[in-house]
C-alpha cells in the first residue's frame, strides 16, 4: 500500500479579520460592495477558470441572498481541512419564500411548450459540458473524490439534462376507445407542480440534475436543499441554469445545516409543494415520507443500500475483480450502489481474494487534485469511525485483514481494506458501511448465497458474475433489488430507471420512467359527439 500524505491545497484564503469583515458586510452593509469584492477573492481561490461559478449565497426568485439571521455554514475541503468558504444558514422564513417564488413561477413555466423547455435544457447541458473542468474541480474540492472520478460525475450529471430535454417532447398522452360511439376518452399528462429536492453529498452534482432535469422537462419548478458539506456544486448548477435562460423563480436553493429539521419539514408539509424527491439514508427517508403524508404528496425516495456482490465458480475472475474494484471502491466506497457484501464461491475464493488484495494494495490515497492519487478521503471523521467499527467488529468475530484495516490518524482518510472470512453475523452484513472496505464471505451453493443476499431490509442494487446463462437469469430474477448488474459492476446511466425495493425507497429516476414521477395523468371524457 502506497500512501501519499495529503498535501494542503494552497489557496489564497482571507485572513480571519477579512473573513469577519466579509461576514459583516454580507449581512448588514447596504451597498455590500466589500462583500462582493471579498466573494470574488474567495471564488478565485478555488482555482477555476471561471470564478463567477462560485456562489456564496442562496438563490430565491432569481436573487442571490444571505440568511436573514446573518449566520453562515463553513464548508471545508475534506482532503486538506482547508476552508473553502461559507454559505447562508437559512431557515424557515427563507424556505417559505423560496416555495412561494417557485409557486409563482410555476404558473408561467408550466404553460411553456415542451419544445421551449427542450431547447433551454439543451443549452443547460451544453454549459455544463463547456465548464466541465471547473465543475469537476469543484466536486473534488468540496467532496474529496479524485479529479478523475469528479469528471465522470460531471459528465453523468450533465447527461440527465440532455436525456430529459429529449424526454420533454415525448410526454405522450393517449386515446382510449369507448363502448359509447359518442364518447371520446383522452388521457393527457401535466406537470405536478412545485417540487422539493433534497440531495446528499456523495454526488453533489448528479443527484441534483437527475431530479431537476426531469422536473424542468415536465414543466415543474423546484426548491433545492443541497447538503451543507457540498453546496457549491448546487449553486454553480443554478448559475448555469440562469445563463441557459431558465426563468427566475423556477429554480430556488436553500442552504442550511442546523435548521435542517424545520427546513425539511416545510419542504414536505407546505401545501404549495406537490412532490418531494429525496436521496439519502433510510431513516431520514422514513421521516420525510411521514411528513409528506400530511398532504398526500407524491414522493420519490432513493434510500440506503446494502448491495451484494456475488462471484460464482464459473465467473470470469479477471472481470469480477475489475468490477469489484470499481463497484466497491468508487468514491472511496461512498456510493449508495457500492458492493457492501462480497460473496465468493469456495472454488474461486482464494484466487479472487488474492487478486483483489493485490490490486487494492496498489491504491494511492491522498488529495484528489494530486497526480497519481486513486482514492480520496471520506467526507468527515464520523464516516471514518463507522468503517473502523465495522473492521473491528468483523475481526473480533474471526475475519482476517488482508490489506489496510486502519485509518490515517487526524485525517478523514481510511486505507482501502480487504477482509477475508467475514462471518454472516458481522455488522457489515446488516449495515451499509459507506467506506473503502471490501468484506469477503465464502459460500458453497447458489441457494445459500441467494438467501444471504436477500437477508436484508433494503434492496437497491445487486451484482453477480457467472458464465452460466441459466444461472444468470435465475439469480437476476431472484435477487430482491431494484437494479441488477449481471457480469458488470456498473448500473447507473441516465437512460435507465434508477431505484430500489423494500426499504431502499419508492419511485424511479432516470430513463423513460423518470419524467412520469413529475407529472399527473389526467383523464378527459368528451361526450355528445
Amino acid at each position: 500500500m502506497r500512501f501519499s500524505t495529503p498535501l494542503r491545497f494552497c489557496v489564497a484564503l482571507p485572513t480571519t479579520r477579512q473573513r469577519l469583515l466579509f461576514l459583516k458586510f454580507t449581512t448588514t452593509s447596504p451597498t455590500r460592495t466589500l462583500a462582493r469584492r471579498m466573494a470574488s477573492t474567495q471564488a478565485s481561490s478555488f482555482g477555476l477558470k471561471d470564478p463567477s461559478l462560485i456562489k456564496f449565497q442562496g438563490l430565491i426568485d432569481g436573487k442571490w441572498i444571505d440568511a436573514k439571521s446573518g449566520e453562515t455554514i463553513l464548508v471545508t475541503n475534506p482532503a486538506t481541512d482547508e476552508e473553502l468558504g461559507t454559505v447562508p444558514e437559512m431557515g424557515l422564513d427563507e424556505t417559505k419564500e423560496a416555495v412561494a417564488a417557485a409557486a409563482t413561477a410555476f404558473t408561467s413555466w408550466s404553460r411553456t411548450t415542451a419544445k421551449y423547455r427542450h431547447d433551454l435544457l439543451i443549452k443547460f447541458f451544453q454549459l455544463m459540458t463547456q465548464h466541465h473542468d471547473d465543475l469537476s474541480r469543484l466536486i473534488t474540492l468540496e467532496n474529496g473524490k479524485t479529479l478523475a472520478e469528479a469528471k465522470v460525475e460531471n459528465s453523468y450529471s450533465a447527461s440527465f439534462l440532455e436525456w430529459f430535454a429529449e424526454e420533454s417532447v415525448r410526454t405522450y398522452g393517449e386515446q382510449i376507445p369507448s363502448a359509447n360511439p359518442s364518447v371520446r376518452n383522452v388521457v393527457i399528462k401535466q406537470p405536478i407542480g412545485v417540487v422539493s429536492i433534497l440531495t446528499p453529498w456523495n454526488f453533489p452534482s448528479a443527484m441534483i440534475t437527475r431530479k431537476l432535469g426531469a422536473a424542468l422537462a415536465a414543466g415543474c419548478t423546484a426548491v433545492i436543499k443541497p447538503p451543507p458539506e457540498t453546496p457549491f456544486s448546487a449553486l454553480a448548477i443554478a448559475e448555469l441554469a440562469d445563463r441557459a435562460g431558465i426563468p427566475q423563480g423556477v429554480i430556488n436553493i436553500v442552504t442550511t445545516q442546523k435548521n435542517v429539521i424545520e427546513v425539511g419539514r416545510e419542504l414536505c408539509e407546505n401545501k404549495a409543494i406537490k412532490k418531494v424527491s429525496f436521496t439519502g439514508s433510510t431513516p431520514v427517508a422514513k421521516l420525510l415520507y411521514g411528513m409528506a403524508a400530511s398532504t398526500l404528496k407524491k414522493v420519490s425516495l432513493e434510500a440506503g443500500g446494502n448491495a451484494p456482490f456475488i462471484v460464482f465458480d464459473d465467473a470470469n475472475i479477471d472481470e469480477a475483480v475489475e468490477a469489484a474494484i470499481f463497484c466497491k471502491f468508487r468514491g472511496s466506497g461512498q456510493t449508495c450502489v457500492c458492493a457492501n457484501r462480497i460473496y465468493v464461491q469456495s472454488g474461486v475464493y482464494a484466487e479472487f481474494a488474492s487478486r483483489l488484495s493485490e490490486r487494492v494494495a496498489e491504491f494511492k490515497v491522498g488529495n484528489g487534485l494530486e497526480e497519481g492519487i486513486t482514492h480520496g478521503p471520506l467526507i468527515h471523521v464520523k464516516a471514518v469511525e463507522k468503517v473502523e467499527r465495522h473492521v473491528a467488529d468483523a475481526v473480533s468475530k474471526g475475519a482476517q485483514v488482508l490489506v489496510g484495516g486502519k485509518s490515517i490518524p487526524n485525517t478523514s482518510f481510511f486505507i482501502p481494506t480487504v477482509l477475508s472470512d467475514v462471518p454472516a453475523d458481522a455488522a457489515i452484513n446488516s449495515e451499509e458501511t459507506f467506506g473503502p472496505l471490501a468484506a469477503l464471505t465464502k459460500f458453497e451453493t447458489e441457494e445459500e448465497v441467494i438467501k444471504l443476499a436477500n437477508n436484508t431490509d433494503v434492496g437497491l442494487a445487486g451484482y453477480f458474475f457467472s458464465r452460466d446463462v441459466g444461472r444468470v437469469w435465475r439469480v437476476a430474477e431472484r435477487l430482491e433489488v431494484g437494479m441488477v448488474g449481471a457480469n458488470t459492476g456498473l448500473v447507473s446511466q441516465a437512460v435507465v430507471p434508477f431505484g430500489g425495493v423494500k426499504e431502499s425507497g419508492l419511485g424511479r429516476e432516470g430513463g423513460p420512467h423518470g419524467i412520469d414521477e413529475y407529472m399527473n395523468t389526467k383523464l378527459i371524457v368528451f361526450g355528445g359527439l
